[in-house]
């Protein structure tokens, strides 16, 4: 079973942060090359695996190793692609790290055997750099660049090819680990649970399980944020000279703000997993948001959607975390959760009201919550069990806290645990 280490990296000098930084720079350029090239290929119609030899040419700056490994990244990423059209899936060809507008995106890959790993008081790994750069930086022929780690491992087992990244929102190094697990929980019959996710942009996702728990992650700082940094770009551009459409500032604006987002969509999809997983989950259902997304377009939506929350980049990143924890994701369609009652199914005469849902049964809560019970009970294999007091978090830039439960947040009916009937479902009064 796979499962992933994630630490920060800090560099233990100016010069070893800027030695970093070019070997990040290095990787991202030649996956870029590399994928120009075979993208070409593929809209030319020609083979996308007869392309120059670009270990070759970024040999002295990445070491031969490091080199092959981002080129045999982006193969696997552009077998992935051909296996997903056979498969008759839409899908895009692998992209580039970054952009020219927002620049690349740092980041590289160490194969298992080129890196050590030492966790205990003063943590540390060491990495190979090419001649090149050691050269540059007066590094010795056989030196390796030694980081400081922050952090202990969560995971004991074989280690498998490193990941470093640099946020530069955060102004942070990052790597992440995966190791092979021999035994995992998540074998064992008693792991067997079931959750449904409500994927929003108010709320970002609301979390229901068959063990009882609901998770409540909020979106609306988020957004602000995001609609702030947006409004100051557009003010930006309406001051250029005509013909001009673009600048330092307002790159770096877009940069921030793309970054912004997936850190903090990283860090939801993490946390969400490490509950469930702890929880036992083996199976999470996500709606499938394409014909609602078609349907129901308007600006504020397509804004929040495709440009804040990015739904399918989220569904993809939420997919590859829950890997690692020997989770499964799938995508079902969620018609008509929204406005059905958990309790009762009623879908005509329930009414919503922002995030409060109610139904002329009784039943009152939050809306999201309700739609995500109302999707797990659709899907899940086994009866949910009566709902705990919903966990709602917050993102304060680096992390998801827990928010004290207060009355002004959520429904009346919210302050009291529900009792299940025997059927499984919920009384009539209780939370969703």
């Amino acid at each position: 079973m796979r499962r992933t280490n994630t630490f920060a990296v800090r560099p233990l000098s100016n010069d070893d942060k800027r030695l970093l930084r070019d070997l990040l720079d290095a990787s991202a350029s030649l996956w870029n090359e590399l994928n120009y090239e075979r993208r070409q290929q593929f809209f030319d119609g020609d083979s996308v695996w007869d392309t120059a030899d670009y270990r070759k040419q970024y040999v002295d700056v990445l070491s031969s190793a490091t080199a092959q490994q981002i080129i045999r990244k982006n193969t696997s990423a552009w077998q992935s692609f051909f296996a997903a059209r056979e498969n008759g899936e839409n899908t895009a060809p692998p992209g580039y790290w970054g952009n020219e507008d927002d620049g690349r995106e740092l980041r590289t890959f160490i194969r298992n055997d080129q890196y050590t790993l030492e966790a205990g008081e003063r943590s540390r790994v060491e990495i190979p750099v090419g001649h090149a750069l050691k050269d540059e930086y007066g590094l010795g022929y056989h030196d390796r660049l030694r980081l400081e780690v922050a952090g202990n491992p969560k995971w004991d087992g074989e280690q498998g090819r490193l990941e470093i990244q640099y946020d530069e929102t955060d102004d942070t190094f990052r790597a992440f680990q995966p190791v092979t697990v021999p035994d995992s929980r998540q074998d064992s019959p008693l792991a067997s649970h079931e959750a449904a996710l409500d994927v929003g942009a108010n709320n970002l996702v609301a979390c229901t399980t068959t063990t009882g728990q609901q998770y409540l992650y909020e979106g609306r700082d988020l957004f602000a944020r995001f609609r702030e940094t947006t409004e100051e770009i557009a003010r930006l551009q309406s001051k250029l000279r005509e013909g001009q459409y673009n600048s330092q500032r307002i790159r770096r604006l877009y940069r921030t703000r793309t970054r912004r987002r997936d850190h903090a969509q990283d860090a939801l999809v993490r946390h969400l997993m490490e509950r469930l997983y702890a929880e036992g989950v083996t199976t999470v259902y996500v709606g499938d948001l394409t014909d609602v997304l078609s349907t129901h377009w308007c600006a504020e939506g397509n804004a929040k959607t495709h440009q804040f929350w990015a739904f399918r980049a989220f569904i993809e990143r939420l997919s590859y975390t829950a890997k690692e924890y020997g989770i499964t994701v799938e995508v079902r369609p969620e018609a008509d959760t929204t406005r059905t009652c958990p309790v009762c199914g009623e879908q005509d005469d329930t009414d919503r009201d922002g995030d409060v849902f109610r139904c002329p049964c009784g039943h009152e809560a939050h809306a999201d919550l309700c739609a995500s019970r109302t999707f797990l009970d659709e899907q899940a294999s086994e009866p949910v069990r009566s709902m705990a007091r919903p966990v709602r978090l917050t993102w304060d830039d680096h992390t998801w806290s827990e928010l004290s439960h207060s009355p002004e947040r959520a429904s009346p009916n919210e302050e009291r645990t529900n009792q299940s009937t025997g059927d499984g479902k919920l009384a009539s009064v209780g939370t969703a």
